[in-house]
């Protein structure tokens, strides 16, 4: 498969520049933010903890096991049958578990071990760690797994590793493949949807923090709380829609949805509680 397969500079560049874009861009702008506003960086790391937490460790495989049993070697049952012969609801619940378990973990951060952190600062400190962490595990780690693989197609040794999937496990030969069309084919339009796609993103998990944190400070607003489940859940259920196939989107029309989520609930967030606290932070 890989014999006549060789990863060119057009494609090899973007993936070095992506990749230390993805790592160094993310702790730059954790750093200046702690430089700036003199927020302990224990704030942001706890941003990066949570989500790990919550969002790898707890969310993914009872999600996993709830909807996709067989990719964890796992046999299938009623509830998973039901979500993918219902794409919509499997969407939906594509949607729901980051949303619920993400905002939760903010929730409950902000009410444990950063309960004593009352300045509004925190809120960002949080959502930097929490946004900043995902850029690097997401696309960061990513580019850095396809880059050995370009060298390993270019030098032939990925050869070997299909082999060795043809033989262990000949039903993943399928994303393997997927694997490496995505490394030959690969573009500066596929660095730059990616760096439009995360900007926001990043701008939404500081928003979302916002909104939770202030839910925790005031009982009066603890709907903030729900409300970032809500603005969650629509935009990974929006993105969830096209990857099942529901709804048919361009790349670019699919960030430009969840870019209007995350400006919404980013500005939203910040006139609606940040602004209107000044004289209270740090």
């Amino acid at each position: 498969m890989t014999e006549n397969i060789h990863v060119g500079a057009a494609s090899f560049l973007p993936l070095i520049i992506g990749a230390v874009i993805w790592i160094a861009g993310p702790v730059l702008t954790a750093v200046l933010w702690k430089i700036r506003k003199k927020e302990p960086v224990a704030t942001i790391l706890i941003g990066a903890a949570t989500f790990l937490l919550f969002a790898l460790i707890l969310e993914k495989p009872i999600q996993n096991v709830l909807a996709f049993p067989t990719a964890m070697g796992l046999p299938d049952h009623a509830v998973s049958r039901f979500l993918n012969a219902n794409p919509v609801l499997l969407a939906l619940a594509a949607g729901l578990f980051p949303g619920v378990f993400e905002e939760t973990g903010r929730l409950i951060a902000f009410r444990t071990v950063l309960k004593k952190r009352g300045n509004r600062e925190t809120a960002i400190s949080y959502g930097v760690g929490h946004g900043c962490f995902e850029v690097v595990l997401i696309l960061g780690l990513t580019y850095l797994q396809y880059i050995v693989y370009a060298v390993m197609i270019n030098t032939g040794v990925f050869g070997t590793v299909i082999d060795q999937v043809a033989s262990a496990a000949p039903e993943q030969l399928g994303s393997v493949e997927t694997v490496v069309n995505t490394i030959t084919g690969f573009s500066f339009g596929d660095v730059g949807i990616a760096f439009v796609e995360r900007i926001f993103a990043v701008l939404f998990h500081v928003g979302a923090s916002i909104l939770v944190f202030f839910a925790c400070r005031d009982k009066k607003r603890f709907w903030l709380y729900p409300a970032a489940i809500v603005l969650h859940t629509g935009m990974d259920f929006i993105g969830a829609l096209s990857i099942f196939h529901v709804i048919n989107l361009s790349a670019w029309a699919l960030e430009g949805i969840c870019a209007a989520f995350a400006l919404l609930t980013f500005f939203g967030a910040y006139f609606l509680c940040y602004r209107k606290d000044v004289g209270k932070g740090s």
